[in-house]
């Protein structure tokens, strides 16, 4: 069974999943791909996972780099998960490329090199946005392309960190 939950942030309502044990998804209402993976047959409940996801979230947008990361269940392809880890280990207030992510699976793997494309569509397919933060990750030349959320929400979320974190800026 799986389970969901609402919280309303400063960008708007975000929708929570759990299989009772961990988070298996968090979207933006309406962003792209939205509940992608949650089963339709799922029910509304107050869960411990769900009041420790609240807890990030609220130090998050309070501008605070939270100290902890709620228990997380990763639903997707090898590689997929492979991006996504990738993407847990982006800084707060920093960013990444898709390049440099795809040159980091590429290494892991053995490999000569891996397309930034595929990672790039691993990275838009991320079920938890916000704790695995795809918006961290721009374009090689910095330029901010493509979120699920939409633009504004990545530029709000990018300079909320910048702020946060002394303005700081990596690519």
């Amino acid at each position: 069974m799986e389970y969901t939950n609402e919280y309303v942030s400063p960008l708007g309502k975000i929708l929570l999943a759990s299989d009772g044990h961990a988070l298996t998804g968090l979207w933006f209402e309406e962003q792209k791909y939205f509940a992608a993976k949650l089963n339709p047959d799922h029910e509304e409940k107050n869960l411990p996972v769900f009041a420790r996801a609240v807890e990030w979230l609220t130090q998050y947008f309070g501008g605070k780099k939270p100290a902890f990361t709620p228990p997380l269940t990763l639903k997707g392809s090898t590689f997929q998960k492979e991006v996504w880890e990738a993407m847990l280990a982006i800084p707060f207030g920093q960013t990444t490329t898709y390049a440099k992510i795809a040159v980091g699976i590429a290494e892991n793997r053995g490999l000569a090199s891996m397309s930034a494309q595929a990672v790039g569509s691993a990275v838009a397919h991320n079920p938890i946005s916000l704790i695995i933060p795809c918006h961290r990750v721009v374009g090689s030349d910095g330029s901010l392309t493509g979120y699920a959320g939409g633009l504004e929400k990545k530029e709000w979320l990018l300079a909320m960190e910048r702020q946060a974190a002394g303005n700081v800026v990596y690519y």
